[in-house]
């Protein structure tokens, strides 16, 4: 596993992280025996960056994560986040309610400072207004936290959190589906030696290329409830496309997969081949997927014949069709 340095932090990181929504329970109902197999493959396949939330299962992930890095001796550097829990979002902001929202997390995760925490797809008013970036440097000054970052829905929130020049990390929805951010937000984030954490590498799935128009989801998944954005911003789920016309473009896409990588591995190391790109943070529900991710760091970089296909396929074919905020 190839390593990447997170921002002004140092720390070196696995290009392939984990994505930890799915130990809430979110993708559907998760027992504690796939969660330790996760987790074991997470270590045989050197992947040291955990990303998870407070909201994940009502804190059930950053529990799991908590008891599974308890017991290891080299511990991975995790990412939480602050800022969509009951009494807090959309309006209810202060010192204190990120400060005992952090407290509470510190307890399931096990720490007494969490190593990132990352503002969670806050208001962007709230951003705007900035003294939510004050409070986060007090949390810091406190030891709460070593780090801060945010979790972002548009180019404009990564460019207004952006301004601030003790920013480590922003966390943006980036896959072949949604290339706006490569003229406007990674430039300014690779200057201003801000990592990129890249979520939803695959787009809920529909980038591995094996889902069909009939595909059924379990009703707790929010790619069932959430798939018109019905409970949160429909960017979320499916990258915002509605999921028929997903299954149609990733179709095409699978036909471009060059030989020696799976369309999920093409995907993802498309993201890779962005030098402003830190992190991938795929997640996973078996073993065996986390380590067919893992493998993306060792594949060879996608040619610019074919980046400059997925470019023009996206621009000519994708882009009309993401709906929600971008």
């Amino acid at each position: 596993m190839k390593t990447r340095t997170l921002g002004n932090t140092g720390f070196k990181i696995s290009e392939v992280g984990l994505g930890c929504w799915q130990l809430g329970g979110d993708f559907g109902p998760i027992d504690r025996s796939a969660v330790n197999g996760i987790f074991s493959a997470a270590q045989e396949a050197d992947i040291n960056f955990y990303d998870t939330a407070d909201v994940y299962g009502g804190g059930q992930s950053e529990s799991y994560i908590g008891q599974a890095v308890h017991g290891m001796q080299d511990k991975p550097f995790v990412a939480s986040k602050y800022g969509r829990g009951a009494g807090t979002y959309p309006d209810g902001y202060s010192l204190t309610d990120l400060r005992d929202s952090l407290k509470r997390a510190q307890d399931r995760l096990q720490t007494d400072c969490i190593d990132l925490i990352q503002l969670h797809c806050i208001p962007t008013e709230v951003m705007q207004r900035g003294e939510i970036f004050d409070w986060l440097r007090t949390v810091q000054q406190e030891k709460h936290i070593q780090y801060f970052g945010a979790s972002v829905e548009t180019v404009e929130e990564g460019l207004i959190c952006a301004q601030h020049d003790d920013l480590s990390s922003l966390q943006v929805i980036f896959n072949i589906f949604r290339q706006k951010l490569v003229d406007e937000l990674l430039p300014v984030a690779d200057e201003k030696d801000i990592g990129i954490i890249a979520r939803l590498p695959l787009a809920s799935g529909l980038l591995s290329g094996k889902f069909k128009a009939d595909t059924q989801f379990d009703k707790t998944d929010h790619r069932n409830f959430n798939k018109d954005g019905d409970a949160f911003n429909v960017g979320e789920t499916f990258a915002g496309i509605p999921f028929e016309k997903g299954v149609e473009l990733a179709a095409a896409i699978k036909e471009k997969t060059p030989e020696g990588y799976t369309t999920a591995q093409m995907a993802m190391r498309w993201i890779l081949d962005h030098p402003a790109v830190t992190t991938i943070i795929p997640g996973a529900s078996r073993p065996e997927q986390v380590l067919e991710n893992a493998k993306v760091s060792e594949l060879p970089s996608l040619p610019q014949s074919l980046h400059d296909d997925l470019r023009a396929f996206y621009q000519n074919e994708v882009a009309a069709h993401i709906r929600g905020v971008y």
